[in-house]
Parts: structure tokens; sequence; C-alpha cells
């Protein structure tokens, strides 16, 4: 296993067990759950955006260690960053895992979510990284036809 690789497997896995922005936010503007029905990850995202920001973001729930590591990292990379940033990092996140692109762009955050590439060597895994992101679209679009968000 290359050096870089074990680095990576070791930050999902300290994301995973030890999540960060971990808890219900309070006085959030939206809020969506997200549901991975083929291994049971149901996780709720809880947004605040002030003038096209994101000025608050945390999640609750329950998942694997990617899922997890994919919720908490996306609370941190996303914070503080407008919102048409947080659509092209998932667009980025979303073409890299479930099409094999690379990045569009580079950034800090880019750097960082560069520990889920992997991921998309291993197909049922990918739901497990990109459901939070397709929550967190929900969440900004505003989308008020879907209470739930799943990856089916």
């Amino acid at each position: 296993m290359s050096m870089a690789r074990e680095i990576y497997q070791q930050i999902i896995v300290d994301h995973g067990r030890n999540p960060r922005n971990f808890g219900v936010l309070d006085h959030p503007c939206c809020s969506r759950t997200g549901h991975n029905r083929l291994c049971g990850d149901i996780l709720n995202l809880y947004v605040r955006v002030d003038a096209g920001v994101v000025a608050a973001c945390k999640f609750d729930g329950s998942g694997c260690a990617i899922s997890m590591a994919s919720a908490s990292l996306l609370t941190e990379v996303v914070l503080g960053q407008k919102v048409e940033f947080a659509c092209d990092l998932f667009n980025d996140f979303h073409a890299a895992l479930v099409d094999g692109k690379q990045f569009s762009s580079s950034s800090e955050a880019h750097e960082r979510l560069a520990v889920f590439l992997g991921v998309a060597e291993y197909p049922a895994r990918v739901k497990c990284a990109t459901l939070v992101w397709q929550t967190l679209m929900a969440v900004l679009q505003e989308n008020k036809t879907l209470e739930n968000i799943s990856t089916e």
C-alpha cells in the first residue's frame, strides 16, 4: 500500500470515528435527511446560509466510516464558503467519484477531499461518500419536493 493511500485511509478512519461538526445545529435555515438504503446510512444535514455564504453546517445520524467521514469533511470545507463554491465542489466531487474525472479546479477544499478519490474503485462505497453531498445539494437548492434524499 502506498504511503499516500495509507494516510488517506487514516484520515477517513479518524473523521469516521471522531466526526467534526456532529450534532444538531441551532436555528438552521434548512435541513434534510439522506438515506443510503444499500448500507443503512442515515444522515441529517443542518445548514444556515447568510447572504449567500454557508454560515453554519452540522450533521447527525449514523453510518459507515466513509459516510461519516464524508459528512465530517463536508461540514469543514463548505463552512464559510459561498453557496456557488459549495455547488461547484459537489460537482467536482461527484464527477471524480462517479465518473473518474479529475477535479476541475484546485483549492484547499479539493485537496482535503482527495482522500476520497480511492473510493471510486469501489462502486458500492461511492454512494456512502456522496450521500451527504447529495443531501447538501438538496438543502442549498431548497428542494421542497424531496423530504428525504436517497442514493437509490
